[in-house]
């Protein structure tokens, strides 16, 4: 039985944030990478806060992508 929330791999349960959180980081993580080599962070005024903001878009975008699957 699936439990609304939750990931199964092999028994061990993990919670639907938890997971998303992961992708999330590592989508984020090769973004920044990107507008790095782009050279965007010229223009961006505080790093470290605008790579906090991206980590949440992303996480947000995965959230309603699995909301509607």
């Amino acid at each position: 039985m699936r439990v609304p929330g939750e990931f199964d791999f092999y028994g061990v349960y993990a919670p639907q944030l938890l997971v998303l959180a992961s992708i999330a980081y590592i989508l984020s993580n090769l973004l920044s990478r990107l507008l790095n080599w782009l050279g965007f962070y010229r223009y961006v005024w505080y790093r470290a806060l605008f790579d906090v903001a991206l980590f949440f878009i992303t996480l947000g975008g995965l959230s309603q992508v699995a909301k509607g699957l």
